[in-house]
């Protein structure tokens, strides 16, 4: 689920008959729970605003959740190289570093 760029995860506690979830990529801990789709669909929504709420109440900035951007800067000479290695593997400079990325 999605709402306000944040993101949750639901699982099903069969025990209990109820639905849970996290907000996820916040260092604070925001779950919600619900019976129903609709219901956890509507408290994912509430934790969230109640998260933005509670930051801004103590005068905190709320943790926002990775993009999946970045930039960084390097020497234009190891750019070149990796340029290089990329086109070398038949990937894209982003490709290439992704991958890269995965294995360290």
């Amino acid at each position: 689920m999605k709402y306000k760029g944040y993101t949750g995860s639901v699982a099903f506690d069969e025990e209990a008959d109820v639905f849970y979830g996290e907000v996820d990529g916040v260092r604070d801990v925001v779950t919600f729970q619900g019976s129903t789709v609709e219901e956890i669909k509507h408290a994912f929504r509430e934790s969230v605003d109640d998260y933005l709420a509670f930051c801004a109440q103590r005068g905190e900035s709320p943790d926002r959740p990775a993009s999946g951007k970045f930039v960084l800067r390097v020497p234009p000479r190891i750019h070149a190289t990796l340029v290089a290695a990329a086109k070398q593997q038949g990937k894209s400079l982003n490709a290439y570093i992704l991958e890269r990325l995965q294995c360290a």
